[in-house]
């Protein structure tokens, strides 16, 4: 029997049984010989006159059309994603609405912040519970470090816009993003190469087959190279200063790079680049291995390896306030310790700004050498555990995991899948937080984690209800250290903390049919979670008689907690279709995030459990196709109840000792006193009156529950007008408000940082059919549009306008050999914006640090099918 034969029997049953694989996303086009199969369906005729074609997605935990599917869901393949010059996880937020997904600040290292309807988390550490909820391929993906995209050969990508906690559970409050890879074909061998070059020395290699070992098994393997320079120089600072004539400047701070010989060989044309911040430098590896004996059984394992050697996070020195920085002895005293005889006083001020955005002059290392004592420094006392420290340049992270599928379809229309995962994370970051070649705070972290996660899902169908049912289970052993060298703080401290969190649930969704057109769903989860914390922070207390590391008497935070809660969540929504290709929806869903803790507590009086959060999100929305399916449109409009919102605010309370008594000062300094304009509870340290006891003073985090209100609406549009041109458009508008916000005063921020209340993207493209050239040529563009965002709740001027980006691609295809040739460019008008700022003067540092966005870059693939 030819495969054309297999297929044509097998496919009416997978329709009928669900069994349609993730990998089948007809996005692009419907299979030829499937189609002259039997009489076409009205969608089928629509397709091949050039109608958009149907989106499978498993949105519902079941395969469904993405146009008959009741929630907000962005379906993109990966296809589309290069088309639109889109290359990794932090991109997808340019074409998704309400989305906003970033590279982190580098002090969270190699990863990504995840908001939806402005709904997240940007902080990696372990303690944190993610508002966003990653699946690859169904599996929990809890730590969104690194470039996700890499680590598997994908064929689509589904975000779930507003609380899945009936479907996906764990970390769903915002939404969910489940990436999908293609699966291995039964009835085909095929293989490719793809070859990348392009700016910053860009080199990407990425190989991959596709091998049908028997008529029931087969195996795929997909392999890649990514190496790219930074955009960001790292500068030697005294060679800098010699090249521009100023050599002053740098007192006795030394060159980083021994062969620049302390600058005495640096000519005014020299290239003073001692590194490169923002490189790449991954491999990965990729395979999997299918099994069905039947329509009705099959087994997928896959496993998968990254290893990434790039390097940090690109960011700069953007302000500086001098006086704050001379007000504090420790780190004044140890910048003017480079002071040159008879010279100007070394200082931290606007000399280690570059003015060029993309250069620092940040080392990740201590010029002082260990045991070193610095007049007038209390940090640099003569121990040998003090200065001399570097830390790495480069972040390495190792990423790998297996898992397994399984799906038995035990009855007509009753299937069984079970899911089983394991991944293990293991990364370093460290972060240069002055940006400048002299330590003012200087912080590195180690984290480890193992991830075990289970599914168990049973679904059916009637002709009056779809359902699907199941259990889930999720347990972890993370472990990150800490080390800090503050100067500016006086402090060194080493946190070795330990994480177990362990998920259970349960979970029943049904979708009624009652009546014709109308739909009902129906979603219960019961979910019983907790982490236990093994916390481990202390201080170094060692002097310069010291032979061995000595805690601090003060300062070291010692505990173990379990936050815990127990959740039913729940899901009522309804659905009608007003026409054969339209429908109407709406909904009321809740979701909730794991209570939390203080985790930068700085000595045991700070030691805080804080409450979970949760929400209650309804939505209308609309999905219709026109015109002979050549427009498509959905809409949806949604309010979000943040019924607990927990927010943190920054103050200070009294130093305590080992006894828990306040330590005083040698002479009045400061009382602790409740601030009126704080409000509840929190404190911060005023002068206190004369004569008057004072004593020491200590940062502090509050944690306040500010419940919020959350509004707005998303448009999504797909266009073929004619055959061969294509158009999409998006827009995402949402709003914030809570009464922690609304209190401030009128010329300050009430927003949200690091959130745009808008963004907006349009792409179009042409395909030029090229007899003479033996294939065709498509242009495309794309407009993305990120609306304005803010970064501090005071300082407005550095409120960030709203900024447009545009990429340009030109992809030849030759049909008669399957090889294709593009060029691209990213930032076409090399439009430049900042990622993000850090305003470390909020938290009373003098300095303020931005991460820049990347420039124009242009870049050449030629990809070889076989």
């Amino acid at each position: 029997m030819s495969d054309s034969n297999i297929l044509r029997q097998i496919w009416p049953l997978a329709r009928r049984r669900a069994l349609i694989p993730t990998s089948a996303l007809a996005l692009l086009a419907a299979s030829p010989a499937l189609a002259q199969e039997g009489p076409a369906t009205p969608a089928e005729a629509d397709e091949a006159q050039g109608g958009l074609a149907d989106i499978v997605v498993t949105a519902t935990r079941r395969a469904t059309n993405l146009q008959d599917t009741p929630l907000a869901v962005t379906a993109v393949t990966a296809d589309a994603l290069v088309q639109q010059g889109l290359t990794n996880a932090a991109d997808l937020s340019r074409i998704i609405p309400n989305a906003s997904f970033k590279r982190v600040q580098g002090a969270f290292g190699n990863g990504m912040s995840a908001f939806i309807r402005g709904i997240g988390q940007s902080d990696t550490s372990l303690a944190n519970e993610p508002g966003v909820a990653f699946y690859v391929d169904d599996v929990y993906y809890p730590l969104v470090f690194g470039s996700m995209f890499d680590l598997l050969d994908l064929d689509h990508v589904e975000v779930l816009r507003g609380p899945q906690g009936t479907l996906f559970g764990r970390n769903a409050l915002a939404g969910a993003v489940n990436l999908v890879s293609r699966k291995p074909s039964l009835t085909e061998a095929t293989a490719f190469g793809e070859v990348t070059v392009g700016s910053y020395r860009r080199r990407d290699f990425r190989f991959g087959f596709n091998l049908p070992i028997s008529e029931t098994m087969a195996f795929s393997i997909t392999a890649m190279s990514k190496e790219r320079d930074g955009y960001q120089r790292q500068l030697d600072f005294r060679c800098e200063m010699t090249k521009i004539g100023h050599p002053e400047f740098a007192g006795r701070i030394p060159t980083f790079d021994p062969n620049i010989l302390n600058g005495s060989n640096v000519t005014p044309t020299q290239d003073c680049t001692i590194g490169r911040l923002g490189s790449e430098d991954m491999r990965a590896m990729r395979g999997q291995f299918l099994w069905e004996p039947t329509p009705d059984l099959s087994l997928t394992l896959s496993a998968d390896y990254m290893k990434d050697r790039s390097t940090a996070t690109p960011d700069t020195l953007i302000a500086i306030n001098p006086t704050l920085a001379a007000n504090n002895a420790s780190s004044r005293n140890a910048f003017a310790w480079f002071t040159q005889p008879g010279g100007p006083t070394v200082a931290f001020d606007n000399r280690f700004i570059t003015g060029n955005p993309y250069s620092t002059y940040a080392t990740f290392a201590d010029p002082i050498a260990a045991g070193t004592v610095v007049p007038g420094s209390p940090f640099y006392n003569g121990s040998p555990f003090r200065g001399g420290a570097r830390n790495p340049l480069v972040n390495p992270l190792t990423n790998w995991g297996v898992s397994g599928k399984l799906f038995y379809g035990v009855a007509k229309d009753i299937d069984l899948t079970l899911i089983v995962g394991y991944r293990k994370v293991e990364t370093l970051f460290s972060f240069d937080v002055d940006g400048s070649p002299v330590v003012l705070e200087n912080n590195r972290n180690d984290v480890v984690q193992d991830d075990y996660s289970g599914e168990f899902r049973v679904s059916g169908k009637l002709d009056w209800v779809d359902w699907v049912a199941g259990l889930f289970y999720y347990e972890a052993d993370g472990n990150q250290r800490f080390t800090g060298t503050s100067v500016y703080n006086n402090t060194m401290r080493f946190q070795n903390n330990k994480y177990y969190p362990k998920s259970k649930a349960a979970f029943v969704n049904l979708n009624l049919h009652p009546i014709e057109n109308l739909g009902i769903t129906l979603g219960g989860r019961y979910s019983d979670d907790e982490k236990f914390v093994d916390f481990y922070s202390v201080l170094d207390g060692t002097t310069a008689a010291s032979t061995v590391f000595t805690a601090a008497p003060t300062g070291s935070t010692i505990f173990t907690i379990n936050l815990a809660d127990k959740r039913f969540d729940w899901k009522l929504g309804f659905d009608y279709q007003l026409g054969d290709r339209t429908m109407v929806y709406g909904s009321a869903a809740t979701g909730f995030r794991l209570p939390g803790f203080n985790a930068r507590a700085l000595q045991p009086s700070q030691v805080v459990q804080y409450p979970g959060e949760e929400i209650i999100t309804y939505e209308l929305g609309l999905k219709t196709d026109l015109f002979d399916r050549r427009l498509r449109l959905n809409a949806a409009a949604f309010y979000t109840d943040y019924k607990s919102r927990i927010s943190s605010t920054t103050g200070q309370e009294y130093r305590l000792d080992g006894n828990g008594n306040r330590i005083p000062l040698a002479a009045p300094a400061g009382q602790v006193q409740v601030d009126s304009t704080a409000g509840q509870g929190t404190t911060v340290c005023q002068p206190a009156p004369v004569g008057v006891q004072g004593y020491e003073c200590i940062g502090r985090t509050f944690f306040i529950n500010t419940p919020g209100k959350v509004k707005g609406f998303e448009v999504e549009m797909q266009a073929n007008p004619v055959d061969a041109l294509s158009f999409n458009a998006s827009i995402g508008y949402a709003k914030f408000t809570a009464p922690d916000l609304d209190a401030r005063p009128a010329n300050n921020n009430k927003r949200l940082a690091n959130l745009p209340e808008w963004n907006v993207n349009a792409g179009v493209q042409y395909e030029i059919d090229a007899p003479a050239i033996g294939g065709s040529v498509t242009p495309r563009l794309d407009w993305f549009y990120t609306g304005s965002m803010i970064y501090s709740p005071t300082r407005l001027e550095w409120n960030q306008p709203g900024y447009s980006i545009v990429n340009a691609r030109l992809t030849y295809q030759n049909s008669d050999h399957d090889f294709s040739i593009a060029a691209g460019v990213t930032n076409l008008f090399n439009q430049f914006y900042w990622i993000n700022f850090f305003i470390y003067q909020d938290l009373g540092y003098p300095q303020i640090n931005g991460q820049p966005s990347a420039p124009r870059q242009w870049s050449l693939t030629v990809r070889k099918e076989f």
